[in-house]
């Protein structure tokens, strides 16, 4: 039967991850090498190949759990908000909370896709993450009764993704504050055309 200590120790895999994670967010994916991980991670470097693989395995496997937590870290953020608008613009209020983190350096899938090679196991996890968002978008607009909700979540996400460039580039956590605004704007103009249409001028 296995000890309390030795039920709460992280295993191999989490380890690796828990390396990776802090490696290639903070350094990026190309620039560290699988010895720096292995070495992090206190593992035989053959336990890596044999849970993952490979080095672009173990880098999917890194996005897939920064999707994860960022997911999760917006799921619970929306439940504080009531009605489709409030929870649509809450996004960015959540976006904000990770731009404040202290070790903050942009977006993960962004860095990975910049050096990731065309189908490979990274660009899957970045479309993965990027579909997510679009969707997430659009299920709210959707949900707030929107007409084009799809062209909505485009415009949307495109706010996403240039204040999570201006967070990074311009060391400034406000941008999801900015951006918040401008998708309130469209928003409310979106809505304003639909009760349009269905007033029939």
């Amino acid at each position: 039967m296995p000890t309390k200590a030795n039920a709460s120790k992280p295993s191999v895999r989490e380890r690796l991850l828990a390396a990776a994670d802090e490696l290639f967010y903070s350094e990026g994916v190309q620039s560290v090498g699988i010895d720096r991980i292995v070495q992090k991670a206190g593992v035989a470097k053959a336990s890596l190949y044999n849970l993952f693989g490979s080095k672009e395995e173990l880098v999917q496997a890194y996005l897939d759990a920064r999707h994860a937590n960022t997911r999760d870290q917006v799921e619970r953020a929306l439940t504080r908000f009531r009605t489709p608008r409030e929870r649509l613009l809450g996004v960015f209020d959540a976006q904000g909370q990770l731009f404040t983190e202290p070790d903050f350096n942009g977006c993960a899938h962004m860095t990975a896709s910049a050096e990731a090679r065309h189908g490979s196991p990274v660009e899957g996890a970045v479309d993965r993450y990027r579909l997510w968002v679009r969707t997430m978008f659009t299920d709210l607009a959707r949900e707030a009764g929107v007409t084009d909700a799809e062209g909505l979540a485009r415009q949307l996400h495109l706010l996403y993704d240039g204040a999570g460039v201006s967070a990074r580039m311009d060391r400034d956590p406000s941008a999801a504050t900015t951006a918040r605004a401008a998708a309130a704007a469209l928003f409310d103009a979106a809505v304003r055309d639909k009760e349009l249409v269905d007033a029939g001028q």
